[in-house]
């Protein structure tokens, strides 16, 4: 018999994910979001000089994530292979599979303090670091008005 841990609000997490995954991109006519069969967790952090968000990305490699941005929308996408344990000449006879392999697809609409231009992304560890610097705000000045 196996023991398996109680969470209790992991059903309330996955009924979130599916709602998410059901009606997160109804004006997307791309059907990447209906594809995709995973979402990573993001972290997004908010600083008076930029935006930073990190991407949990176990097992893809950095340079494997693709990042878009267009129209105000960042867009990340990539997949995640299944791994076979090194070694391994057989299949086992009983396991559990916690994490989830395939299409990953995350959106993310930027306000307009973003300075699309400058966006810069790396990635360590499994965590993918994008950081989004905000435009200077416009400073009220005095205008002086010139006699003809």
């Amino acid at each position: 018999m196996a023991v398996v841990r109680y969470e209790p609000w992991n059903v309330v997490s996955q009924l979130q994910n599916e709602i998410n995954r059901v009606f997160g991109n109804l004006n997307d006519t791309s059907g990447d979001s209906a594809t995709a069969e995973w979402t990573p967790a993001v972290d997004v952090h908010e600083y008076s000089d930029r935006f930073q968000l990190l991407v949990d990305v176990p097992g893809v490699a950095p340079k494997d994530v693709e990042i878009t941005l267009e129209s105000g929308v960042l867009t990340l996408s990539g997949n995640r292979t299944d791994e076979k344990p090194a070694g391994a000449k057989e299949d086992p006879q009983q396991e559990r599979i916690e994490r989830r392999f395939g299409r990953f697809y995350r959106r993310f609409i930027l306000p307009d303090t973003a300075d699309a231009e400058n966006v810069n992304a790396s990635g360590r560890n499994g965590v993918l670091e994008i950081v989004i610097p905000k435009q200077p705000k416009a400073q009220p000045r005095r205008i002086t008005v010139k006699t003809a």
